[in-house]
């Protein structure tokens, strides 16, 4: 008889697995088990595989984000509420830093593809709100400027979880960066820089807790 699928176990082979990657360890089915303390056929009871094996740890990656995201409260500072994505983007970074750098890894898909486009469209959406508002350029792009703000954040983030940067680097330069990205997106550079600074402030660090797909 098949052994049942265990949330816990799922989720201990997944945070192990990003893990070892991080560390540059090797990653198989004995290297997991040995390390969860359960059987090499728990690998395949939940994911068939190391290919689905990979395929959950970017997912849990994107699923975490997207919920520290989903999180922020909406204001009617669309800037503000942009530098408190920002934070969210950065607390998700620190928060999980193994999950982190495996998630970008594009060599395995996601299990539910829609998890990173539905992170990302917060951003979006944010930028368009922001624009509309005039706060932005009328011209400028929400897509353009979501990516071109999510690209500074992202290269902060993994200076930091790789060990480039102490992890007081975030909460020092994240709000710079927020505050260069979108006044050349063409906010004011004054009220930017409070809206920003407000944001990031009332952010605070917020933690979802991980996902238990069975």
């Amino acid at each position: 008889m098949p052994r049942a699928a265990d949330p816990a176990v799922r989720l201990a082979l997944v945070e192990t697995a990003a893990e070892l990657l991080a560390r540059r360890e090797p990653v198989t089915a004995r290297s997991l088990a040995d390390r969860v303390g359960t059987s090499t056929t728990a690998l395949y009871t939940h994911f068939g595989g190391m290919p689905g094996l990979w395929r959950a740890v970017r997912n849990e990656g994107f699923v975490r984000l997207g919920r520290r995201l989903a999180a922020v409260p909406r204001t009617d500072d669309p800037v503000r509420d942009l530098a408190a994505l920002g934070a969210a983007y950065l607390d998700s970074a620190r928060a999980d830093p193994f999950l982190y750098r495996a998630m970008f890894d594009a060599a395995a898909d996601l299990e539910e593809p829609a998890v990173a486009d539905d992170a990302f469209a917060l951003l979006v959406e944010a930028a368009d709100r922001a624009r509309r508002a005039g706060r932005l350029a009328e011209a400028s792009d929400p897509l353009a400027v979501a990516t071109c703000y999510w690209a500074g954040g992202h290269g902060l983030a993994m200076l930091v979880v790789t060990g480039v940067l102490p992890a007081e680097a975030l909460a020092l330069h994240g709000p710079e960066l927020a505050v260069a990205a979108l006044v050349a997106a063409g906010d004011e550079p004054g009220r930017c820089r409070a809206s920003v600074l407000a944001g990031w402030s009332g952010a605070g660090a917020r933690d979802p807790g991980p996902t238990t797909p069975g």
